[in-house]
């Protein structure tokens, strides 16, 4: 027991339940700032239980697997022309671009809380699937807030 390492991966729950809202969501006809935020979260998911996988130091940090994600996905958003439309905004920045990059820091604020929460527990989940929990809630949270705030 003394030699196993902790595992701070994203479980396969997460991912599915972020892929699936996120698809459900655009089918509906949600904001592209809302759709995107969850987007993020998914990808921010994907790399964190993909950095487990990986022996690569560099390459297997799930900060920059996430970094890369989100480079990757505003890549084919911008190259595919869904970004740039200036009725497309929020805040005078495009939404989906702005909702990607947000998306990511709600999701590692999740992470963080789940983890910082743990430390003052003494190493202790507070709950079962808490590690799905935080970075779902916050990102419900967050998406509620600006649902409210700017009508979207």
């Amino acid at each position: 027991m003394f030699l196993v390492k902790a595992a701070y991966a994203q479980c396969p729950v997460c991912i599915v339940t972020v892929g699936g809202g996120m698809i459900l969501a655009k089918k509906l006809g949600i904001d592209d700032f809302l759709v995107s935020l969850w987007i993020s979260g998914l990808n921010t998911a994907i790399s964190f239980w993909l950095a487990t996988k990986i022996k690569n130091k560099f390459f297997g940090n799930p900060i920059i697997l996430s970094v890369l994600m989100l480079g990757f996905t505003l890549s084919y958003f911008i190259f595919t022309d869904q970004t740039g439309s200036t009725g497309n905004q929020l805040l005078g920045l495009d939404k989906i671009i702005f909702g990607q990059s947000l998306g990511l820091l709600i999701w590692l604020l999740g992470i963080f809380i789940d983890r910082k929460s743990r430390v003052l527990n003494g190493g202790k989940i507070l709950f079962p699937y808490q590690k799905v929990v935080f970075p779902i809630g916050i990102l419900i949270i967050f998406t509620i807030i600006f649902k409210l705030i700017f009508n979207l």
